[in-house]
This record gives C-alpha cells, sequence and structure tokens, in this order.
C-alpha cells in the first residue's frame, strides 16, 4: 500500500545550508534532558524523507542462495486499537488495518522476512501477520516462527506439537521458512532437555525440515552459555541453518560486564562465524535503549552525522557484519519503519573508525552510566503481586540517562536547591508513570518473574535497591 508523500520536504541541501554540517546539535548540552531546536529540526527533516525503494540491501542465505531482507520486521510488539503497541499489560485489540499498512509498506520496500511467535502480542501475533501476509504472494516473503513452549505446561510432547501445527495454521501456511527453538538458554540444560530434547521434539523438527515443512532450522540463544555452547557441538549432527542471537555495539563487548549473566556479542558471532552459520540478530537498539541513549551521547552522534537519527547507528552496527542474514526490528510505528528503512535502502557500512569510535567512545560511557539492563520486553510480566517491573526500571533508566537522579552529595545551598528539585520530580514522575499499587515496594521478592527475563536481570533484587531509593526519597533522607 502507497504512502501518500509528503508535498513539501526539506532538501538536504536547504537543510546543511541552514543548520550547518559539522557544528549542529551542540547547544543542547546546555538543555539538560530536552532536545534542542537543531535536534528537533533534524529529526523533523528525516521524519519527512520518504525511503526509496528498489535499494534495501540483501544478504543471501548460503543454503538456500535465497536473497533476504537485511531488515526483518520482528511481530512482538504490533499496534492496538486505540494507539500503543501490544504487550502483557496492553490487552487492547490488535490494529489488523494498520498492521496491514505496515506490513504492505515494509514489503514495497523490499522487507521479506518476518518474525513472529505464539508468545507475541497476547498470543495473537501468529494470526495477524498471518492474515497481513497472505494477502501477499507465497514466494515473496519469508516467515519466521518459533516453538515457544517455555512454561512447564508446554514441555510435554502433544502440547508442544499442539503449538507447532497451530503455528501453520494461525500464519496460513503450509510450510515455514525460518523455525527456531525460542529462548534456549533461559533455564539452562534442564530446561533444553525439557522443552526439546526429551519430548523428541528436536528430533521431530529435524524430520519436519527433510519433509520440507520447514525449511530452515535454527535457535534463538537468551541466557546459559552452557546451553548455546552445546548445541553448536551438536552443529554436525542437527546442521543448524542459522541461529538468532543479541547484538549490538554496547553488547558488544559488555553484555557480561552489565550483567554477569550474560554473554559478550563478540564471542556469540565469533563462534556462529567460525562454523559458517548465518546470525539474525535481536535487539539491535536494546529495547529502545540505543534510540534513546542520554542527551550528551545523542549530541555526539548527531553532530557526526547530522542527516541521520541515532537509531540509525545502531542499526549501521548490526547490518555491517557479513555473516548477519537480517536484523530484526519491532516497528510499532510507520516512522519507525521509515527510519529503519533509510538505514538499510542501502545499508552503508560503518567503517572501522566509526566501529572503534562506537565500541570505545560510546558504549564504554553507557557501560559507565550503570543503568539496569531492561530492555522494556515485558516478558517478566504479569506479575503476581501487580509490580509494574518494567515501568519502574525504564522510570529509574531515564532519570540515569537524562543525569537527573537526585543525588546524596549536598555540600551548599544550590546543591540543596537543585537536590529538592531533582527529588521531587523523581517521585511526582514516578507517581504518573508508575501507580501507587505498582511500585517496588509492593515486591514480595517471590521471584517468579526472574526466570522470565532475557537480558537475565536479578529483578526482585534491584526492584528493592529502587523502593528503599524511593523511601529514602520520600523521608528526605537520600
Amino acid at each position: 500500500m502507497n504512502e501518500n508523500k509528503v508535498k513539501k520536504s526539506i532538501s538536504r541541501r536547504t537543510f546543511l545550508k541552514l543548520f550547518g554540517g559539522g557544528a549542529l546539535i551542540t547547544a543542547a548540552v546546555m538543555t539538560g534532558c530536552r532536545k534542542s531546536t537543531d535536534t528537533q529540526a533534524a529529526e523533523e527533516y528525516r521524519r519527512q524523507v520518504e525511503p526509496p525503494k528498489g535499494k534495501m540491501t540483501y544478504r543471501i542465505n548460503p543454503k538456500t542462495n535465497e536473497k533476504v531482507s537485511l531488515l526483518g520486521y520482528g511481530m512482538m510488539r504490533l499496534p492496538v486499537e486505540g494507539g500503543g503497541a501490544s504487550g502483557r499489560d496492553n490487552k487492547a485489540p490488535i490494529d489488523q488495518e494498520m498492521v496491514n499498512r505496515l506490513v504492505d509498506y515494509a514489503m514495497d520496500h523490499g522487507v521479506n522476512y518476518f518474525d513472529t511467535s505464539p508468545a507475541y502480542c497476547q498470543g495473537m501475533s501468529e494470526r495477524a501477520t498471518g492474515i497481513a501476509l497472505s494477502r501477499h504472494k507465497r514466494s515473496d516473503y519469508f516467515v519466521a516462527t518459533k516453538l515457544s513452549n517455555s512454561n512447564e505446561e508446554t514441555w510435554g510432547r502433544k502440547e508442544s506439537m499442539e503449538m507447532y501445527r497451530n503455528s501453520m495454521k494461525e500464519l496460513q501456511v503450509d510450510y515455514i521458512d525460518y523455525y527456531l527453538l525460542h529462548g534456549i538458554g533461559m533455564g539452562g540444560m534442564e530446561a533444553l532437555e525439557g522443552r526439546y530434547i526429551d519430548n523428541g521434539m528436536l528430533d521431530f523438527l529435524v524430520e519436519e525440515r527433510k519433509a520440507g515443512r520447514i525449511r530452515n532450522l535454527g535457535f534463538s540463544y537468551h541466557g546459559d552459555i552452557e546451553v548455546f555452547d552445546y548445541l553448536l557441538s551438536q552443529h554436525d549432527k542437527y546442521k543448524w541453518d542459522f541461529v538468532q542471537i543479541e547484538l549490538n555495539y554496547l553488547d558488544w563487548d559488555y553484555a557480561n560486564e552489565i550483567n554477569d549473566r550474560n554473554t559478550d556479542a563478540r564471542y556469540l558471532y565469533g563462534e556462529l562465524k567460525k562454523r559458517g552459520i548465518p546470525a539474525v540478530i535481536m535487539e539491535p537498539l536494546l529495547g529502545g535503549r540505543l534510540s534513546n541513549v542520554p542527551q550528551f551521547i545523542a549530541n555526539d552522534l548527531k553532530q557526526r552525522n547530522p542527516e541521520k537519527s541515532v537509531a540509525s547507528w545502531a542499526f549501521r552496527y548490526a547490518g555491517t557484519p557479513k555473516g548477519v542474514l537480517t536484523v530484526l526490528s519491532g516497528m510499532t510505528y510507520m516512522e519507525h519503519l521509515k527510519d529503519n528503512l533509510l538505514s538499510y535502502c542501502p545499508i552503508v557500512p560503518l567503517n572501522a573508525k566509526e566501529m572503534e569510535y562506537l565500541h570505545k567512545d560510546i558504549a564504554e560511557r553507557m557501560v559507565n552510566m550503570q543503568t539496569i539492563p531492561c530492555n522494556d520486553c515485558k516478558y517478566c510480566m504479569p506479575c503476581p503481586y501487580g509490580v509494574d517491573i518494567p515501568g519502574i526500571f525504564v522510570h529509574y533508566n531515564k532519570c540515569k540517562n537524562d543525569g537527573t537522579l537526585p543525588f546524596t552529595k549536598k555540600t551548599n545551598d544550590e546543591d540543596k536547591k537543585t537536590y529538592i528539585k531533582l527529588r521531587r520530580n523523581y517521585l511526582i514522575g514516578l507517581d504518573r508513570t508508575v501507580p501507587r499499587m505498582r511500585q517496588a515496594d509492593h515486591c514480595i521478592g517471590c521471584g517468579h518473574c526472574e526466570p522470565h527475563c532475557p537480558q537475565n536481570i536479578h529483578i526482585p533484587e534491584e526492584l528493592h535497591k529502587i523502593s528503599d531509593f524511593v523511601e529514602a526519597l520520600k523521608q528526605n533522607k537520600a
């Protein structure tokens, strides 16, 4: 479906004439967390640029020789009626008309890889994806879905088989292009054996591949590195066609430093490259954290390339390695889709100097800020006690990134005035973001959430720290 093109747009030449090439956006440092006028102008310019057609970058699947679009559509955060994205705490019906428009626009601009799961969007993602894709020729797209039998009640062969069969039904297909064991590593070897080995499902899926009902078989990885290493050690037996990993410029060298239960992307990608296994990339933006970086970092990125969005740096980074088959992005809104298309139609790979800049400058600065590595995926939800876990973490991280957390050291009257303002803003902002009955002080430490976190965050521990911090603020002790 074609979008109406913007009638009036700022040309590149006019844009640079108005705002300058190298000195753009320097004033934002002085404005705290507010966007500068130049930043807003840059974003407005990018919103008005229509992605070109016929320019998508493709990578070749070495097994099938098929061309796969470098931008893959993640059908995890689909738009819902009334606005917003579907999630575990947003149960509004999916806006199918908008999903159709997004899929049509993506395909019209070269996207041909669509990734879903029975677990996404309250279990409605596969159906919505199937409705949208079935309006197109089957040969024009690749669909990926997963055996998402993460709950123990679905580990049985019967339940897992029903999930697999139902995916075909919901997607309205008689074969699946890319099928994954979902989230291996979460729960360790015990979960791997219970979900896929002991019930015979992995052997069954290998046979389904032989029969042609699965064209490519792989797995997505989070968590215990022992499971990742074990499955790769079995590559001669299972002949993995692809593996889905988290890769971005923060996780390349610092995933383990941010959380000692995670694994650096440098290792994951390196192990796949050694075996010639294509990598499908998830979390190129870390759940949006690399598009909503602290303002001083955004200023730095913008000065280096005024016409490109902050997010485009992360997408170019994820798409630069040659072993990457496609990079997934969960795009709820048309502006997200257009911006990502601009990054990959075609991609301008990062050079060695730019890679070094992201690794040694931007990533190091972000790691030193010590935020909670929450991607707002909401896998931890719902909490049995009603705690809004991602909402609490997102508010804390935003204030941490913006430098607006109330500080403890008050050495003079000016510091005290600033502290009073920051303290008030934090508490009011928290109440506006998270209802009182869903805040961190209602966590009882049951641990129900922790096994579901792809980032392996010690969730109860972090919630209790924030609860103590908030209580100290309320008592004026922080």
